[in-house]
């Protein structure tokens, strides 16, 4: 009887609930957005075997780049939280716009390795953390039935720009070496700046107490309201913990491939146009992926934490058989399991994000998506310098 109780709960707040509207625009957002972070982010492994040779250093040295910018873009996503739970999301995404597109074009003037991790790690990362929680939280605030369908569609933009950005990166580092080409994805950065704009939000009341009426905070009083921007009670709810800590674990090994995948193809034998293609084919896959996911999500037949487990054990099946096929000499098959690992990988994202409303609540979202990047944000440091070996390319 609970469970039947359950279950018409869940149908009444889906039908009475929102479900697009101004949402398709903040879909759309979401799309350039996402596009601008993770789609460049998976893209920059057309820069390694340059920026190798450049400042003469080894491989799992350049892979801190990658993996500092991972990093703080999950580290700094609680402060962006709770900034937009203080301020608003518009001010917080556009000003994460603005320095995802500064650290780029610093970047752009680096004279040594430690300026790369200080710019596209520290400041393009921390204006990626401004940016991509909080926008995925106002999507999924905007729909309830067609949740996961939503997220889906806007995630494939990282496809999309996956398959485009890794020819396009190679073009432009033959033609204005790597030092333009970073100026040049500042200025594509920028873009964030007025997708940020488009969000509608109002900057959450906060009911007065005597305190604030007399002007005056007490300690316990300011931590109180931190503790409730940064969603802190969560981390004392078992559901929410072992959910984030599972997808910790994911994250270990997530980027690993759109890291590394282009220097060890090109390692293989294949030339540098192959290497790229092979991760242009993974990004196609990816779109079809996560919308196939989503839409399989939302007709409600499967449980999407069934889902998620059949999508995330395949994804690491084939990123295992990933260095074998492309060291056996055969492109055609590195192709086609980096095709199958595009799919996977693309359709575990959307119910990733998709499942966060459903243990921690819609209202919770944006501290919830906050949290768990800071605590995957370890594995996020760890995982590509741990795979990427210590040898020169």
């Amino acid at each position: 009887m609970k469970r039947l109780r359950a279950k018409a709960g869940k149908r009444t707040d889906a039908a009475e609930g929102p479900d697009g509207g101004w949402g398709w625009v903040m879909v759309a957002a979401l799309f350039v957005s996402t596009s601008l972070v993770f789609g460049l982010m998976r893209a920059l492994g057309v820069f390694f075997v340059e920026f190798v040779h450049y400042f003469e250093e080894t491989a799992q040295s350049i892979s801190w780049i990658s993996s500092i910018g991972l990093a703080c873009q999950q580290f700094f996503s609680p402060l962006a939280a709770a900034l937009c739970n203080a301020y608003g999301t518009r001010v917080v995404v556009m000003t994460g716009g603005f320095m995802a597109g500064l650290g780029f074009i610093l970047a752009s003037q680096a004279t040594t390795l430690l300026h790369l991790y200080l710019t596209m790690g520290v400041i393009s990362g921390l204006g990626w953390g401004m940016v991509f929680s909080p926008l995925v939280a106002t999507v999924m605030a905007n729909f309830t039935r067609h949740r996961s369908l939503a997220v889906g569609v806007a995630f494939t933009s990282i496809g999309i720009s996956s398959f485009a950005f890794n020819p396009l990166f190679q073009w432009l580092l033959e033609v204005f070496a790597w030092r333009g080409a970073l100026l040049i994805l500042g200025g594509l950065s920028l873009n964030i700046v007025p997708c940020g704009a488009l969000v509608r939000s109002q900057r959450p009341s906060i009911k007065p107490n005597d305190e604030q009426e007399n002007g005056s905070l007490s300690c316990r009083t300011m931590l109180q309201r931190l503790s409730s921007y940064l969603e802190l009670s969560l981390l004392l709810e078992r559901p929410y913990v072992t959910y984030t800590l599972a997808v910790t674990l994911l994250n270990v090994g997530y980027f690993v491939p759109y890291f590394h995948l282009v220097a060890h193809s090109q390692h293989a034998g294949f030339s540098e146009y192959q290497a790229a293609f092979v991760m242009s084919a993974a990004g196609a896959t990816d779109i079809l992926g996560r919308v196939v996911s989503g839409w399989t999500s939302d007709l409600g037949y499967f449980r999407l934490i069934h889902l998620l487990s059949l999508w995330t054990t395949l994804a690491g099946v084939f990123i295992m058989l990933l260095p074998v096929s492309s060291l056996s000499g055969s492109y055609p098959t590195l192709v086609a399991i980096s095709l199958l690992y595009g799919f996977c990988s693309g359709a575990l994202t959307s119910l990733v994000f998709a499942a966060v409303p459903m243990v921690a609540g819609v209202e919770r979202v944006m501290g919830a998506l906050g949290l768990l990047q800071l605590i995957e944000s370890g594995a996020g440091l760890l995982g590509t310098p741990l795979s990427g070996g210590t040898g020169n390319i």
